[in-house]
């Protein structure tokens, strides 16, 4: 048996190193090595029975490529035809990551019992009694749906050519080991030589193949990058334990935008689609609260409603005063304070600042910007906003409004769920019945329009 040596691989790029240090002297990234094991130079393809060497390729004109084999076949789930851009392509690999009990199982399950074809579970994690009695639990128990409970990677080619299945789940890439590899389960050269060569037989044989993967503790999918690179879809469940909704989100997509959200609520009966989500978000909406704003925002082709809650507090004794957000960029929350008091003459250094997204909802789009500015002078001043206001609009550093997308989209819907104002900017031209349009040039004039002004007291 061949000697093993204990080395240090970078998670980034995979480079190997004799000794731990904090920074990767290959591609430069920091705290990315960790402990891993290497023997005799490995093969870089190992085929096992059943798989065969994939065909040359044959260079052709990009006219006469047949355009219609790659379209992508619906799932009959909305939510995640939605983020996947219609459905899953043949022949592509989708890595799906999320937390530990977010529910990447239980929608897998649902995705294979709807299926229209035969199908196959690779369960590496959990016995085939478990994966039984939660297929029972949420009533998609079907003849169609074959479990496979094994680690072995030379086992699951041999499965996959025996049962020939229209689709493959692997659960999860982190226990799949190769035995010709020398390194354990998990490790750096494991996940990604047995990524590799679930990529190639996906290619081979036009089967979409399914990846479930672990995350680190700041919410990265674990394992070298090289594993995001050479799958076709990178697909990430979020949500919070206590909270049924379920975010689902793709950062990569070779087939489509990246831009769309697929919402779930957890269920005893698993996952449901939430079809609208802005009722969703306004259900336990309280009015009359300083400090709540309802801001429409755009994911993907979808406009949401989603509540902005801000809150302050005086603070002395010369402690730095807190600043806490959840649902915003914590960066930008610290521009937009440095714009009110620069601009707006509104100064916050005195008290903690607390600013969340209700829902679970991220805004990572600078739409919210003027929401989150009028919400905080809200809350200082303790004064609510009108219960039947939106705001939109970017803010600049020079403390000017400016447009964003889809305005005319976003308004549509406000006006839809019973909302009759909106502060825009000024440059925006939207008209939509039923709602009135109020713009705004400034943070100033919003805050007047806001009526707002001249309520602060440093």
């Amino acid at each position: 048996m061949a000697k093993l040596r204990l080395v240090y691989r970078c998670t980034e790029c995979a480079g190997s190193h004799p000794k731990w240090s904090g920074r990767c002297i290959t591609c430069g990234a920091w705290n990315s090595l960790v402990e891993d094991v290497e023997g005799p130079e490995e093969p870089l393809v190992s085929l096992a029975a059943g798989m065969s060497l994939i065909a040359p390729g044959e260079a052709k004109p990009i006219t006469e490529v047949d355009g219609s084999i790659g379209q992508p076949q619906a799932t009959t789930i909305p939510e995640l035809d939605r983020v996947l851009g219609g459905g899953i392509v043949p022949g592509s690999v989708t890595l799906l990551g999320g937390e530990p009990g977010i529910g990447k199982s239980t929608l897998l399950m649902q995705l294979l019992a709807a299926w229209p074809a035969r199908t196959l579970y690779v369960t590496a994690e959990e016995s085939a009694q478990q994966v039984r009695l939660r297929a029972e639990r949420l009533g998609a128990l079907n003849e169609n749906v074959w479990l496979l409970p094994e680690m072995n990677l030379h086992n699951i080619f041999k499965a996959i050519a025996t049962v020939q299945p229209n689709l493959i789940v692997i659960d999860s890439i982190q226990t799949i080991a190769d035995p010709e590899l020398s390194s354990p389960p998990g490790s750096v050269v494991q996940v990604r030589g047995c990524a590799h060569r679930l990529v190639q037989e996906a290619k081979r044989s036009n089967i979409p193949v399914v990846l479930v993967g672990h995350v680190t503790k700041e919410g990265g999918l674990a394992g070298p990058r090289v594993l995001e690179h050479v799958v076709d879809t990178v697909l990430s469940f979020e949500g919070e334990r206590h909270n049924a909704l379920r975010l689902l989100r793709a950062s990569k997509h070779r087939f489509g935008p990246t831009s769309e959200l697929g919402l779930f609520e957890m269920t005893d009966a698993g996952m449901v689609g939430v079809p609208d989500a802005s009722q969703l978000f306004l259900a336990d909406r309280r009015t009359g609260v300083p400090g709540s704003v309802v801001v429409p925002t755009i994911e993907g082709q979808r406009p949401l409603l989603v509540e902005l809650q801000a809150l302050t507090n005086s603070v002395s004794g010369g402690a730095p005063p807190r600043r806490s957000a959840q649902g915003v960029d914590s960066g930008r929350l610290a521009l937009l304070l440095a714009v009110l008091e620069r601009r707006a003459r509104i100064s916050l250094a005195g008290h903690e600042v607390y600013a969340s997204v209700v829902g679970g909802v991220k805004l990572a789009e600078p739409g919210a910007d003027l929401g989150l500015c009028l919400a905080l002078v809200s809350a200082v001043v303790n004064k609510p906003l009108p219960a039947d206001l939106v705001v939109i609009g970017e803010v600049g550093l020079a403390g000017e409004v400016r447009q964003v997308a889809q305005v005319g989209r976003r308004l549509a819907e406000a006006a839809r769920l019973g909302f009759t104002r909106a502060i825009v900017p000024a440059s925006a031209s939207a008209k939509v019945d039923g709602i009135r349009v109020e713009g705004a040039a400034t943070l100033t004039e919003a805050l007047a329009l806001a009526q707002l002004t001249g309520a602060f007291t440093s």
